[in-house]
């Protein structure tokens, strides 16, 4: 049931690769105007490389599906130069309380210190996202969406691909270097190269719900086990922009998903968890979910991201997340690989760094599930104990899940470099930089991940040493100042430490002391160029 009509529409326009007498050739075709194709087309974009975006849909705005954002992802979307928007119109939120019955069991911070320029979450629906990320792909002359584009034919090559696409104009052919399959869920590109996932799938079936009104509900995440309102299930809420509440209610795996979403049925279960009916019903939905991936995101010239190639529950906003970090993780590789900067496998390291970061996230959402929605009567008596003795000890506190919400992963790949030295701080090898406020040369305040713009860079401090020529150097207390001292502890920096940085931002390798030949090195591993002579 959706009662919000299609907030944007775009029309089909017919493109000149539909008159030609032979195929039209691109170096990459993204497949699917969802979030994670669009961030893919528009990294890609930025980065030098035309694309051309294709979606069987010509609308965004189908109810409001995903809504939590997280630091990490915003971080990806203001380097995209979309999240301005989304802050501006998104509820931030940090703080989560869990209850059991009416009882507050504990509350978490998800960002307790200050000097990040992102905040721990913002809450959005979909279809706000995905409007800022079209309107930002419009703005870049080498990236063309295709609206009522359908591909429904697929022949794969040795250099490329050949894509079959149904229009209201009829069908015509397009060739591409690489494809990138984000279709979603109900992806056609896994259909056409007959891929199956493999996982789990779970039984337990849940109400989400998108109601407007008026509250006094603070801007939190509040997730109940066996609230009174709602005996022996969970229930979770959460603000959104407009006055508009996302409530999710666990329904058991009997409930019949077509009844479950009838207004006779849905409006009881909301009057009797909010207290009165000065609400009204924006969009209801009944799901079950997987936990699944395919065994491999790459296959030749095609490569899956997004659901397309992994699905979680929704405990923890790991799906859209997850993907858009696919998105970052593939859109450098490519258009290394596209401009000839890069070998060919290095797009091996996309299919291995998130098919692992899919595993990670399969594991922590199955845990929150099986925690929320226990299967066994064992599983129900370790729930049950863990709650009980979290009303009284700190441990069992951690024992509670509600959903583990969303972390970046940290990639340890033969791309990241051994720390062959101790370090302190925030900064990890293979996981993005924690960002600090900086001053640039000028005296302005800038931020250290826009400092880095989505480049490889080597942050170097000062110590008489020189880094590596022909490399992007940023060098702490010239190019950057430390005014704060929070760069220095977050990298436990001193006199020679030198950073390589990845163009996802992800720390690459770290040394004590600047030895160019070592930068050189780990700077031709990041292209796939390990063993290759200069």
């Amino acid at each position: 049931m959706n009662t919000r009509k299609s907030l944007y529409q775009f029309g089909y326009r017919r493109c000149a690769d539909q008159d030609r007498s032979s195929p039209a050739r691109h170096p990459v075709v993204v497949v699917g105007a969802g979030p994670v194709g669009l961030c893919t087309a528009i990294d890609l974009a930025q980065r030098g490389v035309p694309v051309v975006l294709l979606d069987d849909a010509d609308r965004i705005g189908e109810g409001s599906r995903g809504i939590c954002y997280a630091k990490r992802t915003l971080e990806i979307l203001d380097r995209l130069g979309v999240a301005e928007p989304c802050l501006a119109k998104g509820v931030t939120w940090k703080l989560g309380k869990v209850f059991q019955r009416d009882d507050l069991l504990y509350a978490f911070d998800l960002l307790p210190e200050d000097g990040h320029k992102m905040p721990a979450f913002i809450n959005l629906q979909q279809y706000y996202l995905e409007h800022a990320l079209v309107e930002r792909a419009a703005a870049l002359p080498n990236l063309e969406i295709r609206w009522r584009n359908k591909v429904v034919g697929l022949n794969r090559r040795n250099d490329g691909v050949t894509l079959t696409v149904e229009t209201p104009d009829g069908s015509y052919a397009v060739e591409a270097d690489w494809t990138v399959a984000a279709d979603g869920a109900r992806s056609g590109i896994r259909g056409m190269l007959g891929l199956a996932f493999q996982g789990e799938a779970f039984e337990d079936r849940f109400l989400i719900a998108d109601v407007k009104m008026k509250g006094d509900f603070p801007p939190e995440r509040w997730f109940w086990f066996d609230p009174p309102f709602h005996e022996g299930r969970s229930a979770l809420l959460h603000k959104q922009p407009d006055d508009v509440w996302r409530i999710d209610l666990q329904l058991g795996p009997d409930a019949d998903a077509k009844a479950e979403q009838a207004p006779e049925r849905v409006l009881p279960r909301l009057r009797q968890m909010l207290g009165h009916d000065d609400f009204a019903l924006e969009w209801v939905s009944v799901y079950t979910f997987q936990c699944r991936r395919l065994e491999r995101f790459v296959h030749g010239r095609v490569v899956f991201a997004g659901d397309a190639a992994h699905q979680v529950s929704p405990f923890g906003a790991r799906g859209a997340n997850s993907g858009i970090q696919d998105a970052d993780n593939l859109a450098w590789k490519l258009a290394r690989i596209a401009r000839g900067e890069a070998s060919e496998s290095l797009i091996d390291s996309y299919d291995l760094e998130r098919s692992t970061a899919a595993d990670e996230n399969i594991g922590h959402s199955t845990r929150s599930t099986d925690f929320i929605a226990p299967r066994s009567s064992q599983e129900l008596r370790f729930r049950d104990a863990a709650l009980a003795l979290a009303r009284h000890t700190p441990f069992a506190k951690r024992m509670v899940n509600s959903g583990r919400l969303s972390l970046p992963s940290t990639y340890e790949t033969p791309l990241s470099t051994p720390d062959r030295e101790a370090w302190s701080g925030s900064a990890h090898l293979g996981a993005p930089l924690p960002d600090a406020p900086m001053r640039d040369r000028s005296g302005q305040p800038v931020w250290l991940l826009e400092a880095l713009k989505g480049e490889e860079t080597v942050l170097h401090v000062p110590n008489g040493q020189e880094p590596p020529a022909g490399l992007n150097v940023l060098v702490i207390g010239e190019d950057l100042v430390d005014e704060s001292g929070l760069f220095a502890q977050r990298f436990d920096a001193a006199p020679g430490s030198t950073y390589l940085v990845r163009p996802d931002q992800h720390l690459a390798a770290r040394w004590r002391y600047a030895d160019p030949e070592a930068i050189q090195s780990a700077s031709r591993r990041l292209r796939g160029l390990a063993g290759v002579t200069a």
